[in-house]
């Protein structure tokens, strides 16, 4: 009987346990809960923290329950970027900060003083905390005495994975994801780590599939999982949606990767380092195999949100198809930007021509919102040859058909909701992945020609 890889996959919305099948990859068991960032006195400013000692009762009690436990043999971390936890030295968590508190912009100003530039971090500077270099920086000024206190400092994932085995480590996805902290083209810290005196505060360097050891005893007696099962050293979310196609494609040919989550983030296999552009926040993720990937991003399931209603259910291909043909009679836009970061920032979102529109049509006008950005940002790194779309926008039956109608020569393909992360794990964990199917394009909308026109109309609207 094969064995069980347990993923903990923490997102920025919500934190979910998956039991995988080493054999195969197919999936046995998963649950999660919300992972919001909440409400923590006594930190002046920083007022809110990710909500890390939650999740660890929930992660615990989830592995203490979960099916057929005796047969996991190894946990694998997988969490988002632009998140860190402090550690002093008796092993206490110190301080888990938000990215997205607005505190850290107060002192933005002497932090872009000291922080790289962007040639050599290919990090752009960012707002609030996506950059973790303000994050830490903003701790060091800002609150010293928790600063001072501070012996390790960890990224995400790998948080995780020390509090399962005991072991730190540093890994190069979550340094590599514009933190400032990493120089991809040195595969080594950043100036500014250097500078700041914080590299002995960061552990040692292993990579995302290390086994770090085993699962600390208290763990594995409080859980009942085997005292043997292995914890691997973990990767960032994105970078593992991406990595499973990276390993079966190889060098061979361009191709991209849309990750979808709280997060669209477009990685590009092939595409020209030198396209990347600070001000539509491009930068350079660095891959599981340390080789630097041009990237780009916007808050994609925020800004969906934020167009279609927080109370929007799940779309449905009917609704969908019935509110874009509304979309395309009303001639609705709605114009960027709607959340933090993305290509477009310092403007502020609108929606024109909006008011009729059902509940279906606001939802087919997010999905297309968010199709056009992503073409938008395709076309701006040069992209070419096959387009994978994974996470939530892979489930919405109009997200990827809409991308085709826009980029005809490129074939589009959804490959699942957590497709991509499925298959990495395998790889990471020292399985073998499924083989990779091959790319079925989709066909393009009937409207085709009227989403191309639409979408002239949404660019010229964005420089006028």
């Amino acid at each position: 009987m094969s064995g069980l890889i347990a993923v903990i996959d923490i997102g920025k919305t919500n934190a979910k346990l998956i039991l995988i099948e080493d054999a195969g990859g197919g999936t046995v068991w998963s649950v999660e809960r919300p992972s919001p960032a909440i409400a923590v006195p006594g930190f002046g400013e920083l007022s809110r923290q990710l909500d890390v000692h939650g999740i660890e009762t929930w992660l615990i009690a989830q592995l203490t329950a979960a099916p057929d436990k005796h047969r996991v043999r190894a946990i694998m971390p997988v969490a988002h970027g632009a998140a860190m936890v402090l550690v002093d030295g008796e092993g206490d968590t110190l301080l888990a900060p938000d990215y997205e508190e607005t505190c850290f912009d107060r002192l933005s100003a002497q932090y872009r003083r000291v922080r790289p530039p962007y040639a050599e971090t290919l990090s752009p500077a960012l707002p609030s905390g996506l950059n973790l270099g303000a994050q830490i920086f903003f701790v060091q000024e800002a609150l010293p005495e928790i600063f001072l206190r501070t012996r390790t400092i960890l990224t995400y994932p790998q948080y995780w994975s020390w509090r399962l085995c005991g072991v730190a480590a540093s890994e190069v996805t979550s340094l590599g994801c514009h933190s400032d902290l990493w120089n991809p083209n040195t595969q080594s810290f950043s100036g500014l780590v250097l500078d700041q005196g914080w590299g002995g505060l960061m552990p040692p360097l292993r990579p995302a599939r290390a086994v770090l050891g085993p699962l600390r005893q208290q763990v594995a007696e409080a859980t009942g999982l085997p005292a043997d099962c292995a914890v691997i050293c973990g990767i960032h979310d994105s970078n593992a949606s991406y990595l499973s196609h990276r390993v079966a494609r190889g060098d061979a040919a361009p191709f991209s990767v849309i990750s979808s989550g709280t997060w669209c983030i477009v990685l590009v296999h092939g595409a020209d380092l030198s396209r990347l552009r600070e001000a539509e926040d491009m930068l350079a993720n660095v891959d599981a195999l340390g080789v630097p990937t041009a990237t780009a991003r916007f808050m994609g399931g925020r800004e969906y949100a934020a167009i279609a209603g927080e109370g929007a259910g799940p779309p449905t291909a009917a609704g969908l198809a019935a509110g874009l043909a509304a979309v395309l009679q009303a001639n609705a836009i709605a114009l960027p930007s709607f959340a933090l970061g993305g290509p477009c920032q310092g403007r502020t979102g609108q929606m024109l021509r909006t008011e009729e529109l059902a509940p279906e049509g606001r939802a087919a006008l997010a999905t297309l919102y968010c199709a056009l950005m992503a073409d938008l940002i395709l076309d701006r790194l040069g992209v070419a040859g096959a387009i994978l779309v994974d996470g939530p926008f892979a489930a919405n039956p109009l997200f990827s058909p809409v991308l085709q109608s826009l980029r005809p020569a490129d074939p589009v393909t959804a490959s699942g909701t957590r497709g991509g992360i499925t298959a990495a794990v395998l790889w990471l964990a020292g399985s073998a992945p499924p083989p990779e199917a091959p790319a079925k394009p989709l066909p393009a909308l009937p409207e085709a020609p009227a989403l191309r026109a639409y979408r002239d109309r949404w660019r010229s609207m964005l420089t006028a």
